[in-house]
Formats: C-alpha cells, structure tokens, sequence
C-alpha cells in the first residue's frame, strides 16, 4: 500500500483534518490526528492494519498489548489479523497499568500498538509494563507516527503513515495571525 493511499484513506475518514488546533500540548498545528475517525470504518481499519502487519510478517508475536483508549480497537485488530491473544494497559492513579485480571505471560514476544504517536509517552509506559512482566517487547506498531521516526522507543517501529507534524507555541502561531479560529479536537485535556 502507498503513502498517497494511506494519506487519501486518513483524509477521506476525517482521520487527518486540517484547519487551526489546539493540541493537547498547548501547541498550535495546521494538522490533526483523529485516528478513531479510521475506526469508523471497519474495511479501512482491516486494510491499515494488514498493511502493518505485513511489516511485521517475520517477527515472532504471542501477544498484543495496546494503551487505552486509543489503542483498543488498533490491537483487537492487530491480534485478529496475527492470530495472538490481546490485552490493553489502562491509566489508574496517573500510571499505565494492567486491570481485568490481563496477564502478560513471563517470556512472551509482545507486540506494543497505538493508533498515533507524538511523544511515544504511552507506549513507552506499556513498554516497561512488559519489561516489568517478564516479557520481551519485540516492536511497536502505529497507524500514524507523528514524529516521522524521530521517537527511539528501544524496539523496532512500524507505522502505517509517518510525517512530522509541525506545531506552534501558542504565542509564536503563524495560523493565530490568519484569523482562522482555533479548535480543540481530542479526548485529554490540555496543559
């Protein structure tokens, strides 16, 4: 699959939406990342998602771990389509952790998916809560990295769509000075 598909699926979605917005950083970006817009649609879900596991086609997996919530569908269906079990990590007191009784077997190759990446942060937090298991993370996986592979997550990446993303601090916005009004899209709450 080519990165003009993949860019033409992520816009087609509303995946990828261009405009004024405020990030969750306090940043200003022409472009934002909706990935649960892709989730919409189970067929472009499917199709993104073999496009990555046909990345990892030689790596050995026995399980997929995703951060919630925005990972949760990427990894069911991640698993589905490498026939591994899947678990998710959830936040409690500020932390990554494992809750409903989810295990990750000791010496298990444990594949590590979110759907977009700025910072890595969560991923990073899911990585270590595999190291901490026992467990061998063995890659990480992502629909959209916003960072164009500038994130060192100490394992392989894999990404459906890479870019950097450019960003703005508030009071330096080239964006502010067109007038255009500023959105705040997303599901944290800002800084």
């Amino acid at each position: 699959m080519t990165q003009e598909k993949i860019l033409s699926i992520l816009k087609e979605t509303s995946t990828m939406l261009e405009g004024h917005f405020l990030l969750t950083s306090g940043r200003h970006s022409n472009r934002y990342m909706q990935c649960a817009r892709l989730f919409e649609y189970p067929n472009y879900s499917a199709e993104l998602c073999e496009h990555l596991a046909q990345q990892l086609k030689d790596i050995e997996i026995d399980l997929v771990i995703s951060p919630a919530i925005g990972g949760i569908i990427l990894g069911y269906e991640m698993a589905r389509q490498l026939g591994v079990k899947n678990i998710f990590a959830e936040r409690e007191n500020g932390a990554m952790t494992l809750r409903r009784n989810f295990v990750i077997p000791k010496d298990a190759k444990v594949l590590v998916v979110e759907d977009v990446v700025t910072t890595g942060g969560s991923l990073l937090e899911v990585i270590e809560l595999v190291w901490q298991a026992g467990a061998q993370p063995v890659a990480a996986g992502m629909i959209v990295d916003r960072s164009a592979g500038k994130v060192d997550f100490g394992i392989p990446a894999f990404s459906c769509y890479s870019a950097e993303i450019i960003s703005y601090p508030a009071d330096e916005c080239p964006i502010c000075k067109t007038g255009l009004p500023l959105v705040k899209p997303g599901s944290r709450a800002f800084k």
